[in-house]
C-alpha cells in the first residue's frame, strides 16, 4: 500500500474543493480566525483599514453595532469613525478585525469570487503551526460535512 503525503497547506485546499458551500464557509472563517491571530499587533490597525474599505453600508452597520457593547463613542457606520476607535478597543481589536475579514469574506464569495483567491492569499501567511491546526479543523469539517450536513 502506497502511503502519499501531503502538506497541510494542500491538504486544506484539497478539503476546501471537495466540501459542501456551508462547510467552505466554515474553513475559511477558521483560516480568516487563524491568519487574525498571527497578525503583528502594529500591523492590526492597517489590516482593519483595508478590511472596512471592502465593506458595504449594511455590513458597516452592523460592525458599528458591535462596536456599541465598547466606550468609543457614539458608533457611526463609517469607515472614518471604525478607524479611528479601533485603537480604542484595547483587546478586543483582534476581534474587530475577525469580525471585518469575515463580513469582507462572505462579500467577496457573494460576490463570485474564489474561495480558492481566498486561501491563496492566507494560507502562504500563517505558521507551520498553525497550518497543523487547520489541517486537523478541515478535517473535522470534512467529516461533518461527508456525514450527511445539509449544503
Amino acid at each position: 500500500m502506497p502511503l502519499c503525503f501531503i502538506e497541510p497547506r494542500d491538504a486544506i485546499r484539497v478539503i476546501a474543493d471537495s466540501v459542501g458551500r456551508e462547510a467552505r464557509r466554515q474553513l475559511l472563517d477558521g483560516i480568516i480566525r487563524a491568519w487574525v491571530d498571527e497578525i503583528p499587533e502594529d500591523e492590526l490597525e492597517h489590516h482593519y483599514a483595508r478590511a472596512l474599505e471592502e465593506l458595504d453600508e449594511e455590513n458597516l452597520s452592523m460592525l458599528a453595532a458591535w462596536h456599541a457593547g465598547f466606550d468609543v463613542g457614539r458608533p457611526v457606520a463609517n469607515k472614518d469613525f471604525l478607524v479611528r476607535a479601533f485603537p480604542r478597543l484595547g483587546r478586543h481589536r483582534r476581534e474587530a478585525l475577525r469580525i471585518a475579514a469575515v463580513f469582507r469574506g462572505e462579500e467577496a464569495l457573494d460576490s463570485g469570487a474564489s474561495e480558492r483567491a481566498a486561501l491563496e492569499a492566507v494560507l502562504p501567511r500563517l505558521s507551520d503551526e498553525r497550518l497543523l491546526e487547520l489541517t486537523c479543523e478541515a478535517l473535522e469539517i470534512y467529516c461533518w460535512d461527508r456525514l450527511g450536513a445539509d449544503n
